[in-house]
């Protein structure tokens, strides 16, 4: 992935990163908690541990927006602020990752994503 794309999409996740972010401000909840659980998708990273297919499995389950568009849509339903400030969260993570070139995960190992390789042995990245 390299050129106009790789920009378009890096840009992209700073555009998930920032409204996120904003949509946090919004629901009243305290910054500590956004700052605690900020990383909380990264945990699945231990999931590579019983090896590459697992991992990627388990780490594009928490790097998708699937997750956080259902809690959204849970918590516009339940009116609740907690659930939103979550979602919100879990997608300002998933943007800030974006943003930096981290892409979901292919089966052969960590460094292989749809957004390119990633680490040092990347090329064109």
């Amino acid at each position: 992935m390299a050129g106009t794309p790789r920009t378009i999409l890096r840009l992209e996740g700073l555009a998930l990163f920032t409204i996120a972010s904003v949509a946090f401000s919004y629901t009243g909840l305290s910054w500590w908690l956004y700052a605690a659980l900020f990383l909380l998708p990264d945990v699945s990273f231990v999931a590579y541990g019983a090896g590459p297919r697992l991992g990627a499995m388990i780490y594009n389950i928490l790097h998708t927006m699937i997750g956080p568009a259902l809690l959204i849509g849970i918590g516009l339903f339940l009116a609740s602020p907690l659930l939103l400030g979550l979602a919100a969260i879990w997608a300002a993570h998933i943007g800030f990752d974006r943003m930096l070139g981290y892409g979901l995960k292919y089966a052969t190992g960590f460094s292989d994503t749809h957004l390119g390789r990633i680490g040092r042995d990347r090329a064109g990245a």
